[in-house]
């Protein structure tokens, strides 16, 4: 690349006004934001530009020049100035509105060729995105100033570049401002131009602003504003509309008012398009239907001079008493906040990754997103508007570090308008759009007040949220929001207030359930709730994704875009690995916190998609009865003709049964018997009934075929069986009361530690089971007795909250030996991870195959979506790769498994009861020693768990510990299972 004109830079009137730290300053030259689309027919400018980076604003430009991809951020491709990660604290130590001196300074170039044809128009640049200060020159010439890292700037180039000629355009990009301190959100920090650059042109007649209204009744209104940058409007000028092909009528009597009422500029003017459609299809997330809509401003001669197209959904958004209502119904919103992100391009997303986001979303039962914290790209609306997803949008606001001080500044007052009305004049016109959101964490003050009353003021059709206004009473009003959204709200809270006959509000939780490592416990206790208390409607898990950046491990660099392929199945590549805070020599960061997500850094589903894909089954089994089943309707909106069905019986004898489903007619919320399938054989033990319910037909966001939902119900329990002795068999039991077996290198052993999750450390238990000393016991054999086929055991193992007893009896059985156990926890130990025993196999053996809860991952709390059945799942893939290695792998309700060779040889576990059984090729040991998964070195043999009491993993990372019904108490706990040779 040449080398571009470099002007002088200190006498710059744009680095003249500092607007780095100016926060009075949002914007110099900017254009007003609208909601016209012109992405057809402009002239993409995305690719690799010119590209310095300075150590502060005020440096020279000079020296040689690289490349930098746009949209991207300098941070992931090739810089020194590498991603950092924090929650709370905000990267450098000044107060708002101060910037540190050292300020990473992107500049970004290149040359344009404006089209030919463009003469006579206006020509606007648009920026995609850009954090967190934007400076904008053409030709060595100052154009404009932007701040707002998540929204589009624009700027009139008209006179300013020449149709048919060449012009140079720079974009310098400040990282850190005054405006940092209002985007403090729990994310990477960045530097660059995140999405894309584009000019286009328009008549200088254009239309400045559409606004549609289209309600559920099928009435639709259209205002358009209308601008000559020539000056005056021309005479004669109208404006026409149509709706899939129909013409809309004009409303003349509201362009004459408004075209001679004093109030309104020659250079604006205003008009009405209006229409009623008959029986009218209704958009919701359930039936997004969409018209499409044309806006054409026209000459006096009827010559066409600007054009809008939008798809439009016709829908009522409103609060009744303390009801959120879609069409005058009552939802449930099933939601997730998301941020963007993408482990090669950071906060870069192209089209395709926004709509396999929501793909993901929609296939696992999720009908809502919270723009978390910032407004999402353009696109993004598109598809939630297609696919069918309610969106909270939430504006580019959040002081987190600095929110009591922030909150009542007027040096900040016009920032958080400028983002919140910004954000409403951009958005206003998608139908997913349900709510309006301030922002986040940023505590509550007169700012919030100002930017609430504008949008009630301008969009009085959707309600507007804010955490914070609400933090200190959920029944508040008057204040700037009407939905009480509480963050990380125990379940008995919120219960409590829905009961407490003060409420005045919809409650739905803004965020609910924190995604960090292996957790979500409680999701289905949540749910059950909330369908069952009126005044609750749902909320937003946090979060979508675990922000892993993909990383190469010997130079801990970002891969970049190069890195497509490098990993699989949420696991990186050898010689990579996905990084959080404090991977990239960060000395200041908030470590794996940011890997807090439902999905791995490549979309790949954690076990808890699964739980709530159960969780918002569509339809349901009620229950079992005279020989026949009640089954539900358990959408808002929709039949079930859309859905097909396939019966399946599971015996615990092995046999699988199987026979089509034809699904009852029914309408949202009924109910209906259906006869049982099947006759249920007499013998078989145990007996569980699953409907698997897909997709009858291709939907836009899942294939025919694609499985809903797995509703399941017990249609006959389990008839205990104990083994038989056999005296004439022996126990082999060495002098340490430890039990041999030739497939065993490892005995069971008292087991009552787990690798701590995420929940464990943060929340405060993993550190006092430390202090316990139950990640060391040291076990004391105290009595061995033998007798014909039986041998008894008796262990203590001294912790520091006393003397746990344990005692193991081995009983020879046909094929085997039947172990009984017990454990006597002291009363201090009142809370551990797990009681149970621990025991490792021999190498070779690879496949596990088992009766109960499965095939996924799932724990005592979490195990709502795993249904009883037989599966079978190769033993590398039984473990779960969270981001820092911990617990994993559990599965819930296991009554009996095997493990085995290729060659079918192995062992096999019958247990007392359904009990959580772990099986993992690491030990507890190993997964706690180390930070990445590329550390970690898998055994050759199994290490196998078997749970007398397991403790729940509840979501204490950010929020409430599981429920005390799942939490290990002391006590004596016993259990028993068997071991045979397959």
């Amino acid at each position: 690349m040449t080398d571009a004109p470099r002007g002088p830079r200190p006498t710059d009137p744009l680095l003249a006004l500092r607007p780095w730290e100016a926060p009075e300053v949002t914007s110099w030259g900017r254009l007003p934001m609208n909601a016209v689309d012109r992405r057809s027919g402009a002239l993409p400018l995305d690719g690799d530009w010119r590209f310095q980076l300075l150590p502060t604003p005020d440096a020279p430009v000079g020296g040689a020049w690289s490349s930098s991809h746009v949209p991207g951020v300098w941070t992931m491709q090739g810089t020194d100035d590498l991603p950092q990660y924090l929650n709370v604290r905000m990267p450098f130590p000044e107060f708002p509105p101060h910037s540190p001196a050292v300020n990473p300074t992107g500049v970004y170039e290149r040359e344009v060729d404006v089209p030919a044809e463009w003469a006579g128009r206006r020509i606007v640049l648009q920026v995609g995105a850009a954090e967190s200060v934007l400076l904008v020159h053409v030709d060595g010439r100052p154009v404009g100033v932007s701040k707002d890292s998540h929204l589009a700037a624009e700027f009139d180039l008209t006179g300013r570049v020449r149709p048919g000629a060449r012009s140079v355009v720079r974009l310098t990009v400040v990282k850190w401002s005054d405006a940092s301190h209002i985007e403090d959100q729990d994310q990477w920090w960045h530097g660059g131009i995140t999405r894309s650059v584009l000019l286009y042109a328009t008549d200088p007649l254009h239309l400045s602003d559409v606004t549609v209204r289209a309600s559920f009744d099928g009435s639709l209104r259209v205002d358009c504003r209308v601008r000559d940058t020539g000056g005056a409007l021309p005479e004669g000028w109208y404006v026409s509309g149509e709706l899939d092909g129909r013409l809309l009528a004009q409303d003349a009597e509201f362009d004459r008012i408004n075209r001679e009422d004093e109030r309104v500029s020659d250079f604006l003017g205003e008009a009405r398009l209006t229409a009623t459609v008959p029986d009218v299809r209704t958009w919701t997330a359930e039936t997004p239907e969409l018209y499409d809509l044309t806006v054409r401003l026209h000459r006096a001669d009827g010559t066409v001079a600007d054009t809008s197209r939008h798809r439009t959904g016709f829908r009522d958004v409103e609060i009744t008493g303390r009801d959120l209502l879609v069409n005058g119904e009552r939802i449930f919103i099933r939601g997730v906040n998301r941020h963007d992100f993408h482990p090669l391009t950071g906060r870069t997303v192209s089209y395709d990754d926004l709509r396999a986001d929501l793909v993901t979303l929609k296939r696992f039962g999720f009908n809502a997103i919270r723009t978390s914290h910032y407004p999402g790209d353009p696109a993004l609306y598109d598809l939630a508007d297609e696919l069918g997803l309610y969106v909270v949008d939430e504006a580019d606001i959040e002081s987190h570090d600095h929110a009591h001080e922030i909150a009542d500044d007027p040096r900040y007052l016009n920032a958080f308008v400028d983002r919140v009305s910004r954000m409403v004049l951009r958005d206003k016109n998608h139908p997913s759009v349900i709510v309006w959101s301030l922002g986040n964490e940023s505590d509550y003050g007169a700012n919030h007040d100002a930017a609430a009353s504008w949008v009630r003021r301008h969009d009085p059709t959707r309600p507007v949220q804010y955490e914070g206004a609400a933090k200190l009473d959920w029944a508040a009003t008057g204040d700037a929001t009407d939905i009480a959204c509480p963050m990380y709200a125990s379940l008995e809270e919120c219960v409590d207030h829905a009961l407490s006959g003060r409420q005045t509000k919809p409650l739905i939780w803004c965020e609910y359930s924190h995604a960090m490592g292996n957790s979500n416990g409680t999701l289905a206790d949540h749910w059950a709730a909330i369908e069952s208390t009126p005044g609750l409607q749902g909320g937003f898990i946090w979060e979508f994704w675990d922000h892993g950046i993909l990383q190469r491990v010997n130079d801990g660099r970002p891969v970049g875009r190069g890195g497509v392929g490098l990993y699989d199945n949420g696991v990186a590549a050898p010689g990579h690995r996905w990084a959080y805070g404090g991977d990239f020599g960060e000395t200041i960061h908030d470590g794996a916190f940011i890997a807090d997500g439902v999905v791995f850094p490549d979309r790949t589903p954690k076990p808890v998609m699964y739980e709530h894909r159960e969780i918002a089954a569509p339809v349901r089994i009620e229950c079992f009865r005279h020989e026949g089943v009640v089954l539900g309707n358990h959408q808002d909106f929709r039949g079930l003709a859309w859905l097909a069905g396939e019966w399946e019986l599971s015996l615990a004898d092995g046999r699988t049964l199987t026979a089509p489903a034809e699904l009852p007619d029914l309408r949202p919320g009924e109910t209906a018997a259906v006869p049982l399938p099947f006759a249920l054989p007499e013998d078989g033990g145990e007996a569980w009934l699953t409907l698997r319910v897909t997709t009858a037909a291709d939907e836009p966001w899942a294939p025919r075929g694609t499985v809903l939902c797995l509703p399941q119900v017990r249609l006959r329990e389990a008839v205990p069986q104990a083994p038989t002795a056999t005296q004439n068999r022996s126990v082999e039991v060495d002098d340490d009361g430890l039990l041999v077996h030739p497939l065993l290198t490892s005995a069971p052993a008292l087991s009552l530690w787990r690798a701590p999750t995420d929940n464990d450390e943060l929340g405060g238990m993993a550190p006092r089971w430390r202090d316990w000393g139950l990640d060391a016991l040291v076990r004391k054999v105290t009595d061995v007795r033998r007798t014909p086929g039986r041998v008894t055991v008796q262990a203590e193992y001294a912790c520091e909250a006393g003397v746990v007893r344990h005692a193991q009896v081995f009983t020879a059985v046909e094929g085997g030996v039947h172990v009984e156990e017990s454990a006597e926890l002291p009363e201090r130990l009142d809370d551990v991870a797990r009681v149970g025993c621990v025991f490792e196999t021999v190498a070779g053996l690879d496949l596990m195959e088992w009766y109960g809860q499965g095939p996924w991952e799932s724990y005592p709390d979490r195990a709502f979506g795993a249904p009883v059945g037989h599966h079978a799942v190769p033993v590398d893939e039984l473990f779960t790769p969270y981001l820092r290695p911990q617990e994993s792998g559990g599965r819930h309700g296991v009554r009996h498994f095997t493990l085995s060779a290729p060659d079918a040889t192995g062992l096999a576990v019958v247990l007392d009861e359904p009990r959580q059984v772990g099986v993992s090729r690491y030990r507890a040991a190993d997964l706690t020693a180390v930070a990445h998964h590329d550390e970690l070195v898998p055994g050759a043999g199994c290490v196998v768990h078997i749970d007398a009491a397991h403790r729940g993993l509840g979501t204490a990372s950010c929020g409430p510990d599981t429920f005390a019904s799942y939490r290990v108490a002391p006590g004596v706990h016993r259990w028993s299972w068997t071991l045979r040779a397959l």
